[in-house]
C-alpha cells in the first residue's frame, strides 16, 4: 500500500506542475494588443473598419477589435470623459456608431492578480520542482538501501490455494512431504522421541512433474507462513547483494518460525563452487555460501524448513546436498499409466466432459507425458470443443489434443503431389507392418500420411512402460525403423530422404547397445567412451575416448552388423507380405488415417478392399542390394517413430 501511496502522490504533484505550466505557457503565448493613439482609433471609427470596442479598467483602456483580419488594438482614455466625448472631440458623430458594438466590461478582480501571478507563478513553478527532485531523490535513496532486502513473497496459509487433493501422480513424494506439514503442525509429536526434522528438503525431477505445485501444496496443507522465491532473484551484478538477501531472507523466516522457505530453480545460485570460468570468488558464490551458513550454522535450530526445486541436481555444490542442509531428496519421475490417469481426472474436474471419455485409454495413450503436458492436454481438447461449437469434451476431441501436444497440429493444407503421397503411404505401411509380424516390436496405435508438424507422416506406438529394455526389443525397433525405407525400395526401386531420421534412431540405438549396454558378444561387458561435461556449462561437450583405434573399428563392426541384421529381417518380412504393403498403402491413400483396430482388421483381412494401385513400378528382387539415392527431395517423416532409449 505504501507503495501505492507514494505512486499517487508522485503522479497528483507532477500533474500539478504540467498544468501550472501549461497556464503560465498560454498566458504568455497571448499576444499583446498594439497601442494606438486616439486621433487613429477616432479615423478607424469614421473609416467603419471598428467592429467592436471594450471598455475596461473603469473607463481607462479600450480594446478595438477591427473587421477582416487585422489584429486587434488598445487605446487608453485619459480624464474622466467618456469614450464618446473624447471620439466627439475628434469629429465622430453619432451616425458613425451604428454599426459599431460599444462594450462596457465590469473590472474583474483577477485583473490586478494576473501581473502578480506572471511573476511569482514562474518562481513558484522553480520551487515546485526542486521539491519533487528532492523527494525523488529521497525515494531512490531508500531504494537504495532496500536494495540488500529479499524479494521472498510471503504467503501467510490461512486461505489455501493448493492442497494434496489437487497433486496427483506423485503418491510417494507426498507421502514424504506429509511427515514436514505434520511436524511443522505438531513439532512435540517428534521431539518427543528425540527425533530430528529434516531442515531442507530438495524437489528433484524433470520439468512439467509438479515440483512447484507440490511446493505449493505443502504451504497449503501446513498453514503456516511461506516464503517463495526464485534462485535467480539473489544474484545481482553488485557484490554482497545476493549474500544481503539471503541474510534478510532467513531474518525474516526467524520471526515468522515455524515457517516453509521455497526455493525454486535453486541450481541458478547451488551449483558446483569453484567451476565458474571467470575465476571461483564470485557473487554467485558467495551467495551460495551465505545460504549453506543459514541452512546449518550456528544459531539455526529454529522451526523453519527449506523448500528447494531443481531439474540439475548434478551440478549443484555437495557442500548443499549433505545431511543437515537438504536431508532428503524427493523424486519426482515422470507419471506412470496409473499416476496419469489421476492427473487427467484432476484437470477435467469442472470441465463438460463427455460420457464417453475413456481416462484410462487417455492415460495409456500418452507414455512420456509430464503434468505439464496432460494439463496442456485437456486445455487443448477444451479448445477444440469449444471450436467446434459441442456441448461436451469428447474422446475426439482428447485424442486429436494429444496429438498437437506430441508433434503440432494437422497440416492439411499444404500442397503436396500425388507422388509424394505416395511415397509418404508406403513408407508408413512399411514400419506398421514390420512391427506387426515381430513379437518383440511395440504395439502400434496409428499410422497416417497427413502432414504434422515437422513430419510428413507418423507412425505412432504405444510406449513400453517398463524401464527396461532387451536385445530382441532393441533389434524389433532397428526393424521397424528399417522398414519404411526397405518399403520406398520395394514399391519404387529407388530410396528417399524421408528415412533420414529413422537412421540416426538406428545408428544411435544400435551404438548404444554396443558401447553402453554390453550388448556385443564380440566387444563384451564393458563399456567404450566415457561422457565429459562441464558443470558450469551444463551440458555434454564431448566423450572421451578410451578405447584404440582397433576397438573403434570393431565397434563399427558390431554396429553395422545389428543393423544388418535387422535390414535382413525386415525386408524378409516385407518381400513375404507384399500383398499386405500393397494393401495397407493404397488404403492410406484413400483413407489417410487407421487406428489399429482398422490396421489389424486389414492385416487379417477382415477390411474392405482399396481400389487397385495405378502405380506401375516393378517390385526389386530379394537379393538386391543397391539402393541409388533419390534426387527428388521432400520433407521428411522425423517424427514418425519412438525416440530411441538415453543410454544408462
Amino acid at each position: 500500500m505504501n507503495g501505492n501511496n507514494r505512486f499517487a502522490r508522485s503522479f497528483i504533484i507532477t500533474l500539478i506542475i504540467v498544468i501550472a505550466l501549461a497556464i503560465l505557457f498560454n498566458f504568455n503565448l497571448q499576444q499583446p494588443a498594439q497601442d494606438v493613439p486616439i486621433s487613429q482609433l477616432a479615423a478607424a471609427v469614421k473609416a467603419g473598419e471598428v467592429q467592436t470596442l471594450s471598455v475596461t479598467d473603469g473607463g481607462r483602456k479600450v480594446t478595438i477589435e477591427y473587421r477582416g483580419e487585422r489584429p486587434k488594438a488598445q487605446t487608453y482614455l485619459s480624464g474622466v470623459s467618456s469614450l464618446e466625448e473624447i471620439l466627439a472631440e475628434y469629429g465622430v458623430t453619432s451616425a458613425a456608431y451604428q454599426n459599431v458594438n460599444i462594450i462596457y466590461e465590469r473590472p474583474s478582480q483577477w485583473s490586478s492578480i494576473l501581473p502578480l501571478a506572471s511573476i511569482f507563478l514562474p518562481l513558484l513553478l522553480v520551487f515546485g520542482f526542486i521539491f519533487f527532485i528532492f523527494r525523488q531523490t529521497q525515494g531512490n535513496n531508500n531504494q537504495a538501501m532496500a536494495f540488500g532486502k529479499s524479494r521472498a513473497r510471503m504467503f501467510t496459509g490461512d486461505h489455501p490455494t493448493v492442497t494434496f487433493a489437487d497433486v496427483a501422480g506423485a503418491d510417494e513424494a507426498k507421502q514424504e512431504l506429509q511427515e514436514i506439514v505434520e511436524f511443522l503442525k505438531e513439532p512435540e509429536k517428534f521431539i518427543s522421541f528425540g527425533a530430528r526434522i529434516p531442515k531442507g528438503v530438495l524437489l528433484v525431477g524433470h520439468p512439467g512433474t509438479g515440483k512447484t505445485l507440490l511446493a505449493k501444496a505443502v504451504s497449503g496443507e501446513a498453514g503456516v507462513p511461506f516464503f517463495s522465491i526464485a534462485g535467480s532473484e539473489f544474484v545481482e551484478m553488485f557484490v554482497g547483494v545476493g549474500a544481503s538477501r539471503v541474510r534478510d531472507l532467513f531474518e525474516q523466516a526467524k520471526r515468522h518460525s515455524p515457517c516453509i522457505v521455497f526455493v525454486d530453480e535453486i541450481d541458478a545460485v547451488g551449483r558446483q563452487r569453484g567451476a565458474g570460468l571467470g575465476g571461483s570468488h564470485d557473487e554467485r558464490e558467495q551467495t551460495l555460501n551465505q545460504i549453506l551458513v543459514e541452512m546449518d550454522g550456528f544459531g539455526t535450530d529454529i522451526h523453519v524448513i527449506i523448500l528447494a526445486a531443481t531439474n540439475r541436481p548434478d551440478i549443484l555444490d555437495p557442500a548443499l546436498m549433505r545431511p543437515g542442509r537438504f536431508d532428503r531428496r524427493v523424486i519426482l519421475d515422470k507419471p506412470d499409466v496409473r499416476g496419469r490417469e489421476a492427473i487427467f481426472r484432476v484437470h477435467m474436474k469442472g470441465k463438460p466432459i463427455a460420457a464417453g471419455v475413456d481416462v484410462e485409454l487417455l492415460a495409456r495413450a500418452t507414455p512420456g507425458f509430464v503434468g505439464a503436458d496432460l494439463e496442456n492436454t485437456v486445455n487443448e481438447a477444451a479448445l477444440l470443443a469449444a471450436r467446434r461449437n459441442r456441448r461436451h469434451i469428447g474422446m475426439d476431441e482428447f485424442q486429436e489434443a494429444i496429438e498437437r501436444v506430441q508433434l503440432g497440429p494437422e497440416r492439411k493444407s499444404r500442397v503436396i503431389t500425388q507422388e509424394e503421397r505416395e511415397l509418404v503411404a508406403y513408407h508408413e505401411a512399411g514400419h506398421a507392418i514390420v512391427s506387426y509380424y515381430l513379437p518383440h516390436a511395440q504395439p502400434m496405435r496409428k499410422v497416417t500420411i497427413i502432414p504434422r508438424g515437422m513430419a510428413g507422416g507418423v507412425t505412432w506406438y504405444l510406449e513400453d512402460e517398463t524401464q527396461y529394455m532387451t536385445v530382441a526389443k532393441f533389434n524389433a525397433r532397428i526393424a521397424s525403423a528399417l522398414g519404411g525405407r526397405i518399403a520406398e525400395q520395394i514399391a519404387f526401386g529407388e530410396v528417399s530422404t524421408g528415412a533420414q531420421s529413422d537412421l540416426v534412431s538406428v545408428t544411435r540405438m544400435a551404438r548404444a547397445m554396443v558401447t553402453q549396454f554390453g550388448m556385443s558378444p564380440e566387444l563384451g561387458l564393458r563399456v567404450y567412451g566415457e561422457k565429459q561435461e562441464l558443470v558450469f556449462l551444463g551440458r555434454e561437450i564431448s566423450e572421451q575416448r578410451d578405447y584404440s583405434d582397433a576397438i573403434a573399428e570393431k565397434i563399427d563392426q558390431e554396429v553395422r552388423k545389428i543393423i544388418d541384421a535387422a535390414y535382413e529381417t525386415a525386408n524378409a518380412l516385407l518381400m513375404q507380405h507384399q500383398d499386405k504393403l500393397e494393401l495397407i498403402a493404397q488404403t492410406l491413400l484413400e483413407v489417410e488415417t487407421l487406428d489399429a483396430d482398422a490396421f489389424a482388421a486389414l492385416m487379417e483381412g477382415k477390411g474392405p478392399k482399396p481400389p487397385r494401385s495405378k502405380k506401375t513400378s516393378p517390385p526389386i528382387p530379394k537379393s538386391a542390394k543397391s539402393e541409388p539415392e533419390s534426387q527428388k527431395e521432400w520433407n521428411p517423416p522425423s517424427l514418425d517413430m519412438p525416440p530411441s532409449p538415453s543410454p544408462a
